[in-house]
This record gives structure tokens, C-alpha cells and sequence, in this order.
């Protein structure tokens, strides 16, 4: 039986994922901070009898990733996939938004994954195969206020993985970037539903309108977590998959701009924001 482990699969994408893999045949090590807080979860697997284990894990901790990763391997020998899809986001324009918020995102969104990935790493250089996926979104190539911390963490999850990949291919272990669009997530409904009242706060209001016409006709995480399982049991080498119906018009969206062109429509008045944003999705976001 393959064996995959997930992070952050106590809710959102990570569940679906960790349901998927379990449906699919996988034994899986499905990771968080809090597994007695995982009752959707739980009730799942003992509805569908899957093969499904909860780990307690927190990506931020040094000891915590090792304790974990170690007892799977020890327990279970080496992991054929790991799912790095722990992630959390705080939004709010640079000047309002603390530092320790910035630091934080960047723990759990960057330095998270490096923890497992280095964890698991020897484990599958040594048995000569493996995969890992990390997921990222589509703020792994835009970047907008007001989510410029969960921006700059996608950026940086971008840039790792060009690089893990080109450690990992002599040693057989395939790596891939999961880009969702906008999903029906805890996190983009938090988007959508809370805006800062700072003096900087309507480029914030306005992202948040943007989120929440979008959820209107949401995309379900399922999406997301068909397309990490597909990853996992193809033989493909090809690094970046967006996922949802939004993901690739952003990113060509974004593509089809020069740099002054995208600071020019983000630091545009409401009006001709909104209009852009109707003219070019169809979405009217305004309030």
C-alpha cells in the first residue's frame, strides 16, 4: 500500500486531499496541530472505513515536524508522497498589518514545508523515488494588497520548490506546485468577510468584494484535491499545476501586464477598479 503524508488536513483542502488519497487506496498520515478537533474528519473515516491515521503535527516546530516524521518512518518505513498544504494567511495593508503577522505566515506558509521536506528528504533519496507537492496558489506569481504576507510566503514556497526540483530529479523524487485560484475555503471566506478600518483600508474592502462575488459560484476544495492525487499517480515531471476555473485567466491576466501596468490598475479609485474587474472576469465586486 502507497503511503502519502499531509499537512494542515484537519479542514479546507488538506481534508479533501486526505479523503482523496484515502478513497484512492492510500495509507495516509493525515497531520495538524489539533487532531481532536478534526470531528468532520474522524466522522469520515469511520463512515467510509479509510485508511486514514491523525497525527498530531505543527509545521512550525522544529521537534514537533521531526517527532512526527520520524514515528511514520519508523512505524511505517518510507513515504511514497508528501502533501505540504499547511498554510494560513493574514491580511490587512502593509502599514496597518503587524510584523509578527508577516513573520508568522511566512513560519507556517515557508519554513513549514522546508521542515518537512527536509525531514523526508534522505528517506526517499535513499529508496530512489517519491513525490512531493507543495501547494501554493496563485498569489505565488500576483501579488496584491492586501494579502501581501500570504504573497510574499507564496513566492517564497515558488522559488523553493524550482529548486528542490532540481535537486530531486537525479534521485528519481518528482516535485510539483499546486496553484489554486480562489476555492471555497475557512481562509478565502475570511477574505471575503473581514476588512480592516484603517486609513489604507479600501484597496482591502474592495479585495474582499472581489473574494466574496467570486464565492457567489464557488469552487469546491475537492478540485484541488483531485488534481494533488492525479499529481501523485502520474508519472509527469511538470512543475506548476493552477487548479480551479479562475487560476489560469488571473495568472494571464497577470502575465499580459507589464509591472507599471499592474501597480497602475491596483492603485487605481474604486470606480475604474471595479469596472476593470467586470470587464475583465465578469464579476461585478462592487458592494
Amino acid at each position: 500500500m502507497k503511503s502519502v503524508i499531509i499537512t494542515g488536513a484537519n479542514r479546507g483542502i488538506g481534508l479533501d486531499t486526505a479523503l482523496a488519497f484515502g478513497r484512492a487506496g492510500y495509507k495516509v498520515f493525515a497531520t495538524m496541530r489539533n487532531p481532536d478537533g478534526a470531528l468532520e474528519l474522524k466522522q469520515k473515516i469511520q463512515e467510509e472505513s479509510l485508511p486514514i491515521s491523525l497525527l498530531k503535527m505543527d509545521v512550525d516546530s522544529d521537534a514537533s515536524v521531526k517527532e512526527a516524521m520520524q514515528s511514520v518512518l519508523n512505524n511505517h518505513g518510507v513515504v511514497d508522497v508528501l502533501v505540504n498544504n499547511a498554510g494560513i494567511e493574514r491580511h490587512g495593508t502593509i502599514e496597518e498589518l503587524d510584523l509578527s503577522a508577516f513573520k508568522a505566515v511566512m513560519e507556517t506558509n515557508y519554513f513549514g514545508i522546508i521542515r518537512c521536506v527536509k525531514s523526508i528528504m534522505k528517506p526517499m533519496r535513499e529508496k530512489g523515488s517519491g513525490c512531493i507537492i507543495n501547494v501554493s496558489s496563485v498569489a505565488g506569481h500576483i501579488s496584491n494588497s492586501p494579502l501581501t504576507s500570504y504573497a510574499a510566503s507564496k513566492f517564497a514556497v515558488e522559488a523553493f520548490s524550482e529548486a528542490l526540483a532540481q535537486e530531486a530529479k537525479p534521485h528519481n523524487i518528482r516535485v510539483a506546485i499546486v496553484k489554486p485560484g480562489i476555492i471555497n475555503t475557512d481562509m478565502a471566506k475570511d477574505i471575503a468577510q473581514k476588512h480592516d478600518s484603517g486609513a489604507a483600508s479600501p484597496i482591502t474592502k474592495r479585495f474582499g468584494n472581489l473574494f466574496k462575488a467570486s464565492l457567489k459560484n464557488p469552487t469546491d476544495a475537492s478540485l484541488v484535491a483531485e488534481k494533488i492525487l492525479e499529481i501523485a499517480e502520474s508519472n509527469s515531471w511538470k512543475l506548476r499545476h493552477p487548479v480551479g476555473p479562475d487560476a489560469i485567466p488571473f495568472l494571464e491576466w497577470r502575465k499580459s501586464l507589464n509591472d507599471e501596468e499592474w501597480v497602475n490598475w491596483n492603485a487605481a479609485s474604486d470606480e475604474d477598479w471595479y469596472n476593470a474587474v467586470e470587464q475583465d472576469f465578469g464579476l461585478n465586486a462592487r458592494t
